[in-house]
């Protein structure tokens, strides 16, 4: 699905990034297993926060990679769709509490208006 707007990640690209910056790559690499790993959150939470995430930021790579994870870890089929429905509503959410900043900005053009 992803071919049709964003390239394959293919094992050449990783190999590529790998080779352009190795430090890096390894201490990002590092630092997802530790965050990944079980811990106070199982794993299955950690991948169904990672796919409301994924979902948040509209990266089609995190969301197959996690979505797959989250399937492994043993995230059913609805536990996944609902997480992706905790996102929804968070992404729709900011839109809604923003509008505090543009009620506040009208507010000011009435006083202006008005005074």
């Amino acid at each position: 699905m992803t071919d049709l707007v964003y390239p394959a990640a293919t094992h050449n690209i990783g190999a590529r990034r790998r080779e352009l910056a190795p430090d890096i790559h390894q201490a990002f690499d590092e630092f997802s297993a530790w965050v990944f790993a079980e811990g106070t959150l199982p794993r299955k939470t950690k991948q169904l926060i990672a796919i409301a995430v994924a979902h948040v930021t509209q990266c089609p790579y995190r969301i197959t990679g996690h979505t797959t994870l989250a399937h492994r870890a043993g995230a059913s089929d609805a536990e996944i769709m609902e997480a992706i429905w905790v996102a929804a509503e968070m992404r729709a959410g900011g839109a809604f509490a923003h509008s505090t900043v543009a009620l506040h900005t009208l507010a000011a053009h009435d006083h202006e208006h008005l005074g």
